[in-house]
């Protein structure tokens, strides 16, 4: 029987932290039963960090006059690249702010020369609000931005900016974000147009428990309905040098034990997303591991860089040969996978 919100809900509030993780194990095991545990070598790429959408549990964006604000050139784009592929990276996470000026023309031109010049490199790129933007910004559809783009080399879309898939909460902490329902229509777009994505989840601002099994169910829905999901990823909020933490000084720093919970929960209720990431880079490299016994089966990335998270306080690194000790550690195999969560190297 699959689990019902209700249930979810009951685990959340009442579920025991030890059983939860034998029951997400199960659950892992029947998913991926050969003991496998992946990561990918890549690296974020922020394009720009100008952004209008002024989130309020953001640190990271500016505004176009900011003494610190900035568009990356081409050139600068390339360098970070090499030095990604000198040391053995498939994969770039490209987004950046919602530049209230860059349309569909500029994103293509980047693309295509990244995948001109990289055509073995993966572009992972452009969250849902992105896409939105650049549509209505260029006076198009989502749909037609997402066939240019796809025409021009990326590859897939992350699942950023989904925070909480809750207006109610969403209207508070990123009124000017696109909706739950335009975040879920974005990925369906995609989906049907044969471009995968990654789910995501931040909680830990002002949201409820009904809220995040909400969250769950429209992830899970959707799934059922286009199968487009490779991943789920999520993370705490991140709250120093935010507007949010500000505003609302009683937020709570969520806890591990919160974290390996709600963890648990998505492995069991998502039944239908094969691959749940551990959010090592927010959490810290020890309950990264701990994740890896609460339902994760992927490392995520080493994160050669990243910008976003960090500017809120998230300061944690981790070296390829640290993610595989501690994989091995809990007596599973390491393999450096790709976007598509295909093996490309076991590392036993």
């Amino acid at each position: 029987m699959r689990m019902s919100k209700a249930e979810a809900l009951h685990l959340i509030r009442e579920g025991d932290l030890k059983e939860l993780g034998k029951m997400a194990t199960v659950k892992k095991r029947e998913l991926h039963p050969n003991r496998v545990t992946t990561f990918v070598v890549d690296r974020n790429i922020n394009y720009t960090n100008i952004c209008w959408v002024d989130c309020k549990f953001c640190a990271f964006y500016r505004h176009e006059k900011d003494a610190d604000a900035y568009i990356l050139s081409f050139e600068e784009i390339d360098a970070k690249i090499d030095e990604l592929l000198a040391i053995g990276g498939t994969q770039i996470l490209f987004q950046g702010g919602v530049h209230p000026k860059l349309k569909i023309e500029w994103y293509e031109d980047l693309v295509e020369h990244i995948h001109t010049k990289y055509p073995d490199l993966t572009i992972h790129g452009f969250s849902a609000i992105e896409i939105d933007f650049i549509a209505k910004v260029s006076r198009i559809s989502v749909e037609e931005v997402l066939t240019r783009l796809h025409a021009k080399g990326l590859a897939s879309i992350p699942g950023a900016g989904a925070e909480i898939l809750s207006d109610a909460v969403r209207d508070v902490i990123a009124p000017k974000k696109i909706d739950a329902e335009v975040w879920i229509d974005v990925h369906r777009t995609a989906h049907r147009l044969g471009i995968k994505s990654t789910a995501t989840m931040m909680y830990g601002t002002l949201e409820s428990d009904e809220d995040i099994v909400e969250h769950f169910d429209m992830v899970r829905r959707l799934q059922d309905e286009t199968g487009g999901f490779r991943a789920f990823i999520m993370w705490s909020f991140q709250g120093n040098n935010t507007e949010l933490l500000r505003l609302f000084p009683t937020i709570e720093k969520q806890s591990a034990n919160r974290y390996l919970r709600l963890l648990a929960v998505a492995r069991l209720f998502l039944d239908n997303v094969p691959n749940i990431q551990s959010s090592w880079v927010t959490q810290g490299p020890y309950i990264g591991q701990m994740a890896l016994l609460y339902g994760a089966n992927d490392l995520g990335s080493t994160m050669m860089e990243e910008n976003v998270v960090s500017s809120a306080g998230a300061a944690y690194s981790m070296a390829k040969e640290e993610m595989v000790r501690l994989i091995r550690d809990i007596g599973e195999t390491p393999a450096i996978r790709n976007t598509a969560y295909k093996t490309l190297e076991m590392l036993a």
